[in-house]
């Protein structure tokens, strides 16, 4: 993989905090979003909280923005994350290769790995979680719940460490996603008796609210840190592999032992 992060950085209005962890040859781009920023605008006047500065289309799926010499430029948004989640977002430069990439998504050929802090202990290290999820859309809200649900949804957990807070054991848990439900992971990790630390949604919120106040650390503990996948591209092979490193409050929250 050719490696320049400087290239795309420098031309592109990047959002808050957002950095540039690789580009290849072909035009894939990987970027770490941090907490708080929108993958993309929902709407106008919503540039400024995202994953970069400038208008989106919805139809296209794509930003389009000026670079530092005036020439506009598009590049085409391939994965999103919710604004409470931190991690890895990708970016192609042309549709094309877009259009190619999310066929890999569809067909499953991308490993994508979350690391989430949860409250409670697994009771085995390695854990294949299989359920039924359903999804609604209300009031332009995503609600996914695990309770009489018709779509299959598999993810992937092994224990990284334990620690734990006052009374209650946390860990700090991987989590392989093998469907792409819509908050499928928070969901499944509250339906194994492991709510997300900092889940507002579908978490413990009085654990949340006590955790908080306790400790002074308050987010959502779920980060996308790892995505790899193999592509073929004008007659070459690549092999794309991004990493974003785990946030400081994961370890901050770990070493809160009372």
């Amino acid at each position: 993989m050719t490696m320049l992060p400087e290239d795309f950085a420098n031309q592109a209005p990047l959002g808050r905090d957002v950095q540039v962890i690789c580009e290849d040859s072909a035009g894939m781009i990987a970027l770490s979003k941090p907490v708080g920023v929108l993958s993309h605008p929902n709407q106008t006047g919503e540039e400024a909280r995202s994953l970069i500065n400038a208008p989106y289309s919805l139809k296209d799926e794509c930003f389009e923005y000026r670079n530092k010499s005036g020439e506009p430029k598009r590049v085409w948004l391939l994965n999103r994350l919710d604004s409470a989640t931190s991690g890895i977002v990708l970016l192609a430069r042309s549709e094309a290769l877009a259009l190619h990439i999310r066929r890999r998504f569809k067909e499953r050929r991308v490993r994508k790995f979350y690391a989430a802090l949860v409250f409670g202990e697994p009771l085995n290290r390695r854990e294949i979680w299989q359920d039924r999820l359903s999804i609604k859309k209300q009031h332009g809200h995503v609600r996914t719940d695990a309770r009489a649900g018709h779509m299959p949804s598999e993810a992937h957990m092994q224990v990284v460490e334990t620690g734990r807070w006052i009374s209650h054991p946390l860990s700090l848990i991987q989590l392989e996603p093998k469907t792409g439900r819509s908050h499928q992971l928070r969901v499944q990790c509250t339906r194994h008796q492991l709510p997300i630390v900092g889940d507002a949604t579908y978490g413990d919120f009085k654990l949340n609210r006590s955790f908080a106040k306790d400790t002074g650390l308050k987010r959502l503990y779920l980060h996308s840190f790892r995505t790899s996948f193999t592509y073929e591209w004008d007659g070459e092979k690549h092999t794309f592999s991004a990493q974003a490193e785990l946030p400081e409050a994961f370890s901050a929250a770990l070493t809160t032992q009372r």
